[in-house]
Order: structure tokens, then sequence, then C-alpha cells
């Protein structure tokens, strides 16, 4: 069976949700729509439309513990409990991800376990929405780590209702994603593995590099290793 994946959308980290939104309004010239809360991760969101003709169905999210939420009792997902990761972030959100959606999410787990990569499970997760509920199936780790500092994304699958179709446009257009990593032989072979489209590769210190067509003008955004 021949996988394919597709990226579906950038990650971006934010001590608090607020943070979040104005980062937005004075990088990219756009307010966030209101996203929501993830109760089984203890975090919640805003989202911006990204489609472009090469990136079709791509948003951003923007992401952060949620203080009013419960403690999920697990580790929460892209590493959001890391201390560095929360240093990194503390002077300003950072994109620290993406995540590639599958219609075979399960192969493509399997598929990365052959290379001796543990991507995680697939976890079931929904939010209601005005649009309708948002179902998914998402991979993660018990100890909640992206790896390959972000570049490995995670996957998703997607049930009926995608929330990309239901985000207005906002002058944003995913131009490129592109990555760095020391072992870059190893993230190729991964990114192969599961049909990845959409991010080219380059050895050299980690760093996730994403551009943007926005309202302000060209606008690339970096991991530096966060």
């Amino acid at each position: 069976m021949k996988l394919a994946s597709h990226i579906d959308h950038l990650v971006v980290a934010a001590r608090t949700l607020e943070q979040g939104v104005q980062w937005c309004e004075a990088t990219l010239g756009v307010t966030p729509r209101a996203g929501g809360k993830h109760p089984l991760m203890g975090t919640h969101n805003r989202l911006v439309q990204l489609s472009s003709p090469g990136y079709p169905r791509t948003y951003l999210e923007i992401i952060a513990i949620d203080p009013t939420a419960a403690p999920p009792g697990r580790s929460r997902w892209f590493d959001l409990d890391n201390p560095a990761l929360q240093h990194a972030i503390e002077g300003q959100p950072r994109l620290i991800h993406f995540v590639a959606r599958s219609d075979n999410a399960a192969s493509a787990l399997q598929a990365l376990r052959r290379l001796g990569i543990e991507r995680g499970l697939l976890v079931h997760a929904e939010r209601p929405t005005p649009e309708g509920m948002l179902r998914w199936q998402i991979s993660v780790r018990n100890d909640g780590q992206r790896l390959f500092y972000g570049a490995l994304p995670t996957l998703i699958q997607w049930d009926d209702v995608h929330p990309a179709d239901a985000i207005p446009g906002s002058g944003l257009a995913l131009q490129s994603l592109h990555a760095c990593h020391p072992r870059v032989a190893d993230l190729q072979a991964a990114h192969v593995a599961i049909g990845l489209h959409g991010i080219t590769l380059e050895q050299g210190s980690p760093n996730l590099i994403a551009t943007l067509a926005t309202p302000k003008g060209r606008v690339v955004l970096e991991s530096k290793g966060s």
C-alpha cells in the first residue's frame, strides 16, 4: 500500500492564548478565529486559514495550556509540558511543529515503527463547533514528545468535517515549509515512509521554517531548535 500524507496545519505555541492572539495580530496582521478547548489534553486554541494552491485545506493553530482546564492526567501533546519549550516561548509565541493528515494514519504509524520510530498511538478526540462536531484521530506519544525537534509531523486523520473548510479567508497563505536537522537522512526516511508531501529538508541545526504570504507581506516563522 502506497501511503500519502499532506501538511494539515502548523502549530504555534504560546504561553497564554491571549499572548498568541496579540502575536498573530502584530506579526501576521490578522485576528485568529476562536477555536476550542481540548479537555483530553488541557489545552485550547485559535485558528487562522493558510490554504493555498500548494497547500489546500491548511491552517495555523495557536495553542496554549488552558489554565481553566482540569489537569489532564497525562503529558500534553506537542511537548507543551516541557520546561525548555515553555522557556523558549516565554518572550513570544513560536512555530514549534506541524501536523500531517493521512487517510490511513494507522498504517502510517506502522511504517514509522518499521524504521524504529514510535510516533505514538492514535487517540480519538472531538470538540463542538458552530459548523458541527469535529472528530479526529491523532498520534500522541505517552510522553507528549514531538520528535526531531518538531520536524517529524504528528499524524491526524479527520472524520467528515475538516476545520479549514469553516475558517474564513484571512489574506494568509502558506508558501513553503522547510526543515533543517542534523540527522536529515533519518528524517527523510521517515517522511518517505508516510508519503509526506509539501516539505523540503536540509542538513543543519534543528529548525522548522514556514514562509507565509500575509497582509503585512512575506513573513517567515522559525522554530529555531525549540
